[in-house]
């Protein structure tokens, strides 16, 4: 995937990229991909994940900064904003492959969490795509792309529960911040991916249930141990190749929502 002879599609970008906690992480495969392609990278890291994330860091094909960002600190935001203007000026694009609900928010029992439990899922897993807009947007002065992963909440799976309510308002919040952000020529869209078996994953009671029903069913396949088809798919929504796409969820999953049973 090139822009031209010899050219990659982030030729001269610079992307803030989240989510990176070891080399099975989703958001590595784009970072690595993004790097490929051209891409100056940042990561960010947050609480005792900031030492994974500066282990990995050093697995991508040019070892990246990675700075601190707590999508729940206004004063961690900030300061990633101003340690981006300082030293890059602008940036061109940024992914969102942030995610957390407490234990009892997944499982069998939809009824066990209290507000106190959901309320972590939704600023984590959803508001934290508004918190990161505000970081990047002021910078993207030549416009740009938020890209988000997600898991299609369209409809309810088994043992997701709450993290599943909590991706329907990350897709609702990414359709109002294209609306928002649209007239700064800022594009913003989520890649609903497959089932693919990183640290997140496997975290998921019940996530064998996925695996097993989703390489039956795609019509194109589905291998839950490759992560090269969302990292394509997410690098070029990052790219200038979709430039009148935002407010759009693209299905990076084999074709299983398309089918029935």
């Amino acid at each position: 995937m090139k822009g031209g002879p010899g050219v990659g599609i982030l030729d001269g970008k610079r992307l803030l990229i989240t989510g990176v906690l070891t080399d099975a992480s989703l958001a590595f495969a784009v970072a690595r991909l993004a790097q490929d392609e051209g891409a100056e990278i940042v990561l960010t890291g947050a609480g005792r994940g900031m030492r994974l994330t500066e282990r990995t860091a050093r697995k991508l094909p040019r070892e990246a900064e990675v700075r601190e960002f707590d999508v729940t600190s206004a004063e961690q935001a900030d300061n990633l904003r101003e340690h981006l203007s300082s030293t890059w000026g602008r940036v061109d694009g940024a992914l969102h492959a942030i995610g957390f609900a407490p234990e009892v928010c997944l499982g069998e029992d939809f009824m066990a969490a209290t507000w106190d439990d959901v309320k972590i899922a939704m600023e984590i897993s959803a508001y934290s795509l508004k918190t990161l807009a505000e970081v990047v947007s002021p910078l993207m002065t030549d416009g740009g792309s938020i890209v988000g992963l997600d898991f299609d909440a369209t409809r309810a799976w088994p043992a997701y529960n709450w993290m599943g309510v909590a991706k329907a308002a990350l897709e609702s919040t990414n359709r109002y911040l294209a609306r928002f952000l649209g007239p700064q020529q800022i594009r913003c869209n989520l890649v609903a991916a497959g089932p693919v078996r990183t640290m997140a994953a496997k975290s998921i009671p019940g996530f064998s249930q996925f695996e097993d029903s989703w390489q039956e069913r795609a019509p194109l396949g589905w291998d839950v141990d490759d992560s090269s088809a969302v990292a394509r798919s997410t690098v070029a929504l990052l790219s200038d190749w979709f430039p009148a796409t935002t407010g759009s969820m693209i299905q990076v999953d084999g074709g299983y929502h398309a089918v029935g049973a």
